[in-house]
């Protein structure tokens, strides 16, 4: 019962931020539709942890293989966003950061998956921290290889990833016997430890910042990390949290679309023409924050409403993540969405 009352301390950072926000609201008339639309479109697309594995990219298996693939994702999961499609249009067409695999072209986070399945097939590997702790046999110049783009832009931050790949290496190597299977047995079953644990021992995922005098925790790739597990393995085994609800969902670029177009969340003037003129936010500007922490907490005023309707739901702030940013996934390419708001840029290495 104890491990119950632990917190991440993310929802009560995302609860900060909505209150004293200047240029982002939250609709709470907006999050109540939502929650009627979503919640049904959930229901009729049997959308469930289900739903994770049958990607194409995404692991197949139930086993420590599956763990090391997630973690080296997630180590890696951010700023997928072009320089050379700033529209996002994710076009076939288009010169963005794009990998070959499987006979099709992936962009944004799935080129990440591509890469990584790539790098495998060709005997590389990379989903084993040992292996990039080793500067000898895992280079740099292998590391670009690994990272190689089929079109002309070259991956965003490339230097940064490789960064985070040399420090969990180490991390791992000398703290957790080279895997992150331990951090996630030491964990014993909460999401929120595992959270904890990766925060403290990796300060990649410390994703903190200074708002109105206040550090605040947003945390999205640690929790989407714990979170992925917990889909990969439908709750089971190394996916088994028995407060997986503690999770909130995972603050980036895409999500933030999605909820405006669905009038949840709403912008300030300056802050809207600021985005629609592909204007970049410095990481850590009190817009970026806003537009992070009112994203959590908008999911958050959703999945109360669900429930308040369908008590018996099994719903939570992760499935609606992952239903949110797969929806706004499958509408980038359609013009009444682009034109509603593009994503926010900001380059990070925590989204």
């Amino acid at each position: 019962m104890a491990c119950n009352l632990l917190s991440t301390g993310v929802l009560e950072s995302a609860k900060f931020i909505y209150d004293n926000a200047d240029d982002v609201t939250i609709s709470q008339e907006a999050c109540k539709h939502a929650a009627r639309s979503v919640y049904n479109s959930m229901q009729k697309k049997s959308y469930s942890t289900d739903t994770w594995s049958s990607n194409l990219l995404n692991p197949k298996s139930k086993d420590a293989g599956a763990v090391d693939w997630i973690f080296v994702v997630d180590l890696l999961n951010f700023s997928f966003w072009s320089d050379v499609d700033p529209t996002d249009t994710g076009k076939s067409e288009s010169n963005r950061f794009t990998v070959n695999w499987e006979g099709k072209g992936w962009t944004g986070y799935w080129s990440l998956c591509a890469l990584v399945n790539r790098a495998l097939a060709e005997g590389i590997p990379i989903t084993t921290p040992r292996f990039w702790n080793n500067t000898q046999k895992c280079s740099d110049e292998l590391l670009g290889y690994v990272f190689r783009s089929d079109t002309l832009e070259c991956v965003p931050l490339l230097s940064e990833r490789i960064a985070c790949l040399r420090e969990a290496g180490k991390v791992l190597t000398e703290n957790f016997e080279g895997s992150f299977i331990n951090c996630v047995k030491q964990a014993d079953g909460s999401a929120v430890a595992l959270v904890q644990l990766i925060v403290e021992n990796l300060p990649c995922f410390k994703d903190e910042a200074e708002y109105k005098g206040r550090s605040v925790k947003i945390y999205k790739r640690a929790q989407i990390l714990v979170s992925d597990i917990w889909a990969c393995f439908n709750q089971q085994s190394y996916g088994y949290f028995r407060d997986i609800d503690q999770i909130s969902m995972f603050a980036d670029y895409r999500v933030p679309q999605i909820l405006h177009h669905l009038g949840c969340l709403q912008y300030s003037d300056a802050l809207t023409s600021h985005i629609r003129n592909l204007q970049v936010i410095p990481n850590g500007d009190p817009r970026e924050i806003e537009l992070r922490g009112c994203s959590i907490w908008s999911v958050e005023m959703i999945k109360s409403e669900i429930l308040k309707t369908h008590p018996d739901a099994k719903i939570n702030s992760i499935l609606l993540d992952f239903y949110l940013w797969d929806t706004a996934k499958e509408l980038q390419s359609i013009t009444t969405v682009s034109e509603s708001i593009p994503c926010h840029r900001t380059r990070s290495i925590f989204y």
